[in-house]
């Protein structure tokens, strides 16, 4: 058992903080380094990130098992936390621009990783998971290769071996993406400046509320962290939506769902608060002779008290927030004018990154559901929502799972390879020929294909 699974382990049994904030800060600068690639260096949005990350450790870590990698799990969660706050759209074009200019790239380590940077972390978690932690453990933990060996059960030698295979890995699938590194340039990029410093006082600030999640009780204090977090990622958001407004037609038609999406949030936590505040509020009234209770179950009742007022005052935020959205929502629509339409260019462009974002999702889902199953994919899509492989039927851009089909017929892509799924209904194009999306799974993970379809 590592030093890190003993702090774990004992932080699981016995809610110990100064175990949770050993922990935080062995961790601290490893989780805010990746949040700050994933976020395209926004210091504040990575912070936000960072405190989510800890929150959700603290929250799960008593469930975890005695030989959990922590490294590797915080990489993933942060991935996770990180990609929900930037928009797929967004992040889809500064993948496409970083692949173009990373060609012209002369050696120097700093530009290279500001460069590489989003598509390194999410290509760090299309590895498996042993090659996961030998790229973690060596570059983003910055141990030697003798450490490497213990946390993986073998030695120096074999984790050196692990290393330079999961770099090769890495490299295809970076390759695949544009990006023309060679394995010794993306080994120096990982090995400079991977690592950033996190803001003074963030690891304090963090060790200080997020062990209180796990505390007995109605579970108040959680959804209120998680509450707070959120609302600072997603106030964020919403600024950059409407600073953006007055583009295209596209991106009103982004920041209106967006919209959306936080007001029905917005009424799911006001819920919520209402229903914690109605409950703490009659255990106070409950408690009208203070002064005759016992000392603890007195100071349990000004604590109580005190998370009444704290959540009432929230709630009075979250309704300026709802009218604020219903303000910017109307913004949207009033500069929604009917000489603003999408071209058809425009409009295919558009379906084809849904389609093929939708479609790597499901690949993903289908590998995930053979790991599962001794290598047998599946039968028919229904499969993957049913074993929860897939958590969506339903994907950006009113794309659904009924849109794609698994292929049995043989079908080979332009590489020879096996094609395992397509869309049904090849995508028309303005003046030229459809095109149909067909996907793949190779050893560098989901692949898709955009083939022209002649006109009929």
């Amino acid at each position: 058992m590592t030093d890190s699974q003993r702090l774990l382990a004992e932080y699981a049994q016995t809610g110990s903080e100064p175990a949770f904030q050993e922990l935080v800060s062995r961790y601290i600068n490893f989780v805010y380094s990746t949040a700050v690639r994933l976020v395209g260096g926004d210091a504040h949005l990575a912070e936000d990130v960072t405190q989510m990350v800890f929150i959700g450790l603290a929250s799960k870590g008593r469930t975890f098992s005695t030989d959990v990698m922590l490294g590797g799990w915080l990489h993933q969660h942060t991935y996770h936390v990180a990609t929900k706050a930037v928009r797929a759209e967004r992040r889809r074009q500064s993948r496409e621009r970083e692949a173009v200019e990373m060609n012209e790239l002369q050696g120097d380590t700093g530009a290279n990783l500001r460069q590489v940077a989003p598509m390194l972390e999410e290509a760090i978690t299309q590895l498996g998971s042993e090659d996961r932690m030998a790229i973690l453990l060596r570059f983003f933990e910055q141990r030697d290769f003798r450490s490497v060996g213990e946390a993986l059960g073998s030695n120096e030698n074999a984790a050196r071996m692990r290393v330079n295979r999961a770099l090769e890995k890495l490299h295809a699938l970076l390759k695949h993406r544009g990006v023309t590194l060679t394995i010794t340039a993306l080994g120096v990029v990982l090995s400079a400046k991977v690592v950033h410093a996190a803001p003074a006082g963030l690891a304090a600030k963090i060790s200080s509320i997020a062990p209180a999640t796990t505390a007995a009780g109605t579970g108040t204090t959680l959804t209120s962290l998680k509450l707070m977090a959120k609302t600072k990622l997603k106030l964020g958001l919403a600024t950059l939506v409407v600073a953006g407004v007055a583009t295209t037609m596209v991106m009103q038609h982004h920041s209106q769902a967006k919209l959306r999406e936080e007001n029905e949030s917005f009424r799911e936590q006001m819920a919520q608060l209402k229903a914690d505040n109605e409950s703490l509020s009659s255990l106070a009234a409950q408690a009208k002779k203070p002064a005759s209770l016992p000392g603890d179950q007195f100071k349990e009742l000004l604590r109580l008290r005190g998370e009444v007022g704290m959540l009432r005052r929230q709630t009075n935020e979250l309704g300026r927030f709802r009218e604020e959205n219903r303000r910017l929502l109307s913004q949207v629509v009033a500069q929604s004018e009917p000489t603003n339409q999408v071209s058809a260019e425009d409009q295919f462009t558009l379906r084809k990154t849904h389609v093929v974002d939708a479609m790597t999702t499901v690949l993903n889902a289908i590998k995930d559901y053979a790991a599962n199953h001794n290598g047998q994919v599946p039968v028919s899509l229904d499969q993957l929502t049913a074993s929860g492989d897939l958590g969506t039927s339903n994907f950006v851009g009113n794309v659904g799972l009924e849109d794609f089909e698994l292929v049995n017929d043989g079908a080979v892509d332009q590489q020879g390879h096996k094609v395992i799924l397509r869309i049904r209904v090849p995508i028309p194009g303005p003046g030229g020929p459809s095109v149909m999306v067909l996907g793949r799974i190779g050893d560098s993970g989901a692949i898709t294909e955009l083939h022209n379809v002649s006109p009929q």
